[in-house]
C-alpha cells in the first residue's frame, strides 16, 4: 500500500493535532522534572554535563528530543540502580524489573508506579462484556524479576478480580533452545503449562487471562487434548502479547483455539506490543475484513513509538513503508529520549480511538534477527 492511500479524515487531523500538542506540553514538562536539581534522576543530571545543549532551555516540543544522543541500553546494565530513581520519587517504595539478560548482565529499571498507571489505562480499553469486572484471572507468562507478572496481577485487582500466576523462567527457556536441548524445552513447555490447566480446571472461575502466543497455542492444544477448551472452561477475554503475534497466527488462533470471532461467539482477543522500557501499547481492533492486521499505537503521551528509515533513525517512513522501531518513555519516573528497538514494522496511520502514528508487522529488526532468540514469547 502505498503513502497515499494512508489518508485521514478532517476529524482524524484535527484530532492529531491536538494530540500533538498535548504531547509537546507533556514532554516538556518530563523534561524539566528528570533536569531540574530539584527533582531530577542523578544519571540525567549527570548526563546533562556530557550535552551540547540546556534540556531545560532547548527543549521546547517532541521534536526537540531528537537534540538527545539515543538511548543506549548499555546504560541500563549494571548498577548503582538508585542512579535512575529521580529524587521527586526518593523517598517512595521503589520495584526494580530486569528485561534481557540471557547473557551477561540484565538490563534493569526501576519503577514506583508506571506499572500500575499503565495497565489502569489499558484497563479503559478492554470491552466490560469480554473482560467482565470481578472476575479472575490467569497470568501465564514470565514471572520472577518481570514487570509483566506483576502488572497483570494490579489489572485484575483494579477491575476486582484475582490473579493466579505460573512459574515460568524465560531465560531457561533461551538457555535451552541455544544448547539444543528440545526435549527439555518440550517438558518445560508442559510443567508450565499443567500449572495453568490445573487453575482452568480446579474451579476458580477465572475468565480472563494474559497469555503469550506460543504459550497460548500451547494451552488450547493440552486442554483439547483433555477433551475441553478455553471456551469451555470459562475463559471470555484473553489479552495476549509477543513477537509471533501475525495475521497468520491470529487467524489460526481465532478459527482454531477460541471458537470463531468474538462477535459470533468466540473467546475475544486483544493483541498488545509492550515491554519494560514502554509499558503497554494496545492494537487497532483485528478483523478477518482487515486479514487479520495487527496495528499497535503506543500510549500516548507516555510513551511514544515512530518508525524511522534504517540509514537516519531520526528521520520517520512514510505511512505503510518499513522501518526500525523507535521509543520514547515520557513519565515522571522514567526518561528515554530515543530508544532502537529490536523490532521493525510498518508504519501506521492515526484513526479516531488513537490520533497518532501507530507500527504493523512488528517483528526482529532484519539486522539482529539471527541472533534474537524469542523463546516463550
Amino acid at each position: 500500500m502505498s503513502t497515499a492511500d494512508y489518508t485521514v479524515s478532517e476529524q482524524v487531523a484535527q484530532q492529531a493535532s491536538d494530540a500533538l500538542a498535548r504531547l509537546d506540553e507533556h514532554t516538556l514538562k518530563t523534561v524539566h522534572w528528570h533536569f531540574s536539581e530539584e527533582t531530577g534522576s542523578p544519571f540525567w543530571l549527570e548526563k546533562k554535563a556530557e550535552l551540547n545543549f540546556d534540556p531545560l532551555t532547548d527543549v521546547k516540543s517532541f521534536d526537540d528530543l531528537k537534540k538527545f544522543p539515543h538511548f543506549e541500553d548499555d546504560w541500563l546494565r549494571g548498577g548503582p540502580v538508585r542512579r535512575w530513581v529521580p529524587k521527586g520519587h526518593a523517598n517512595k517504595p521503589t520495584y526494580v524489573f530486569e528485561t534481557g539478560g540471557t547473557t551477561g548482565i540484565p538490563k534493569s529499571r526501576v519503577v514506583v508506579e508506571d506499572h500500575w498507571t499503565d495497565y489502569e489505562l489499558f484497563s479503559d480499553t478492554l470491552p466490560d462484556q469480554h473482560f467482565p469486572k470481578g472476575s479472575n484471572w490467569l497470568m501465564l507468562g514470565p514471572s520472577g524479576p518481570r514487570r509483566l507478572r506483576l502488572a497483570v496481577e494490579h489489572l485484575a485487582q483494579y477491575r476486582g478480580g484475582i490473579c493466579f500466576c505460573i512459574d515460568l523462567d524465560p531465560r531457561w527457556v533461551v538457555k535451552l533452545i541455544k544448547k539444543g536441548w528440545m526435549d527439555h524445552l518440550e517438558e518445560y513447555k508442559k510443567h508450565c503449562i499443567d500449572q495453568a490447566v490445573t487453575v482452568l480446571t480446579a474451579g476458580h472461575d477465572v475468565k480472563c487471562m494474559f497469555a503469550t502466543p506460543k504459550l497460548l497455542e500451547s494451552l488450547g492444544e493440552a486442554l483439547d487434548e483433555r477433551g475441553t477448551s478455553l471456551q469451555e472452561c470459562g475463559i471470555t477475554g484473553i489479552f495476549s502479547g509477543g513477537t509471533e503475534f501475525t495475521p497468520q497466527w491470529t487467524k489460526f488462533c481465532v478459527e482454531e483455539l477460541l471458537g470463531g470471532p468474538a462477535d459470533e461467539g468466540g473467546v475475544y482477543m486483544t493483541p498488545t506490543y509492550g515491554n519494560t522500557l514502554m509499558g503497554l501499547a494496545c492494537s487497532k481492533p483485528v478483523t478477518a475484513v482487515d486479514n487479520y492486521k495487527i496495528s499497535y499505537y503506543a500510549p500516548q503521551p507516555r510513551a511514544v513509538t515512530e518508525v524511522v528509515t534504517f540509514d537516519d533513525y531520526d528521520q520517520k517512513v512514510g505511512y505503510g513503508e518499513t522501518g526500525r522501531v523507535k521509543l520514547y518513555t515520557l513519565t515522571d519516573e522514567f526518561f528515554v529520549p530515543g530508544f532502537m528497538e529490536r523490532d521493525e514494522g510498518e508504519r501506521e496511520a492515526p484513526f479516531e480511538t488513537y490520533p497518532w502514528d501507530g507500527v504493523s508487522g512488528v517483528r526482529p529488526f532484519h539486522e539482529l534477527a539471527g541472533a534474537t532468540t524469542v523463546g516463550v514469547y
